[in-house]
């Protein structure tokens, strides 16, 4: 069957190591689809499909991973979808860009810790650019400015393929991470790019996926 989603555009990127990677730009688009689609994608794969990364922002949903406990979400008009990345409890909205590694890991010789840690360097490097100190913090994936987190990370692996993601906070509306405990931390404070620096909202984006797709 067909994916479920038909991106808005596409490019081309090609790693350090010659491997080419699709880029689909697909704009706001719903959380629930867009999940079932990369399920598709990753089951659907073979050794010779092309890897992609999917670049989108959604309307207003809280995700839970498989860690998630339903005591960290409070009563709220966001809908709410179980899905089965890693990690617990966030809000993705319209101003925060998602962007989903739809990679064959083998293709590339890393393993998921790797992978993990150059979706955080990407954000890193990305925020260097604009003078902002982006951290990790221990036993903590995602990366924090001054203890905020600012990105979050969950991945699922489906036979050696990766899909889920990251998420960066860039210009958005943060009052609905007050519902939860984000990722499961209690009183975690929450940032975004625009509180700390000057932005170009629509550029972000893709800057982000070039500086990981630099990584690999």
């Amino acid at each position: 069957p067909a994916l479920l989603m038909k991106a808005l555009s596409e490019q081309k990127l090609t790693t350090s190591n010659d491997i080419e990677i699709r880029l689909k730009q697909f704009g706001l688009s719903d959380y629930q689809q867009s999940y079932q689609a990369m399920k598709q994608f990753a089951n659907q794969r073979d050794e010779s499909s092309l890897d992609e990364i999917w670049l989108l922002q959604h309307p207003p949903v809280y995700t839970q991973g498989t860690a998630c406990d339903m005591v960290t979400l409070l009563p709220s008009d966001i809908p709410v979808v179980k899905t089965d990345r890693g990690g617990q409890i966030t809000y993705h909205g319209p101003g925060q860009w998602v962007m989903y590694p739809l990679l064959n890991l083998r293709r590339h010789a890393i393993g998921v810790k790797s992978l993990v840690n150059r979706l955080e360097q990407g954000v890193i490097d990305l925020l260097a650019e604009s003078l902002v100190d982006g951290q990790r913090l221990e036993n903590a994936p995602g990366i924090y400015v001054d203890g905020e987190k600012i990105a979050a990370l969950g991945l699922r692996l489906r036979r050696g393929n990766s899909y889920h993601g990251l998420s960066l906070n860039v210009d958005m509306d943060l009052t609905p991470f007050k519902n939860i405990d984000p990722c499961g931390y209690q009183g975690l404070q929450v940032t975004q790019m625009a509180s700390l620096t000057v932005v170009d909202e629509a550029a972000i984006g893709p800057r982000l996926v070039k500086k990981f797709v630099g990584l690999l």
